[in-house]
């Protein structure tokens, strides 16, 4: 069983850029499609990203694509997300999922994945 842990959240200013980390542990990293969500103050959790087990396919929600990019090391056991043109709607809890996947599937639903980290606040002010 996989254990996930994020890192890198933080206040941070309009248009800043900011790197989330998610280190796994406990499983075989490059077998695991891999998802950020994140879930605001009083609102319900979103998908934002996701990327293929073998780090050839993603897909962004639209309101995140072309500012974040979403990425792995295998050599690391980590994934990244790296928001670029931060706006104060990003801000939010974000948090890396993992799931068993074949190697070209990647998944959209929070409810398609099994194992979450605890997440990482993220906020977005001036």
């Amino acid at each position: 069983q996989v254990q996930l842990v994020e890192s890198g959240g933080g206040l941070v200013q309009p248009e800043s850029s900011l790197r989330l980390s998610c280190a796994a542990s406990g499983g075989t990293f490059n077998t695991y499609a891999m998802g950020w969500f994140r879930q605001a103050l009083g609102k319900e959790r979103e998908f934002v990203a996701t990327i293929t087990r073998d780090d050839v396919y993603a897909n962004y929600a639209g309101s995140v694509k072309g500012r974040f990019t979403i990425s792995r090391d295998s050599n690391k056991n980590t994934m990244y997300l790296q928001m670029n043109s931060l706006k104060p709607e990003d801000t939010a809890v974000y948090s890396c999922a993992a799931r068993p996947a074949a190697s070209n599937a990647y998944y959209l639903k929070a409810e398609d994945y099994p194992y979450w980290g605890q997440g990482t606040q993220v906020t977005v002010s001036s």
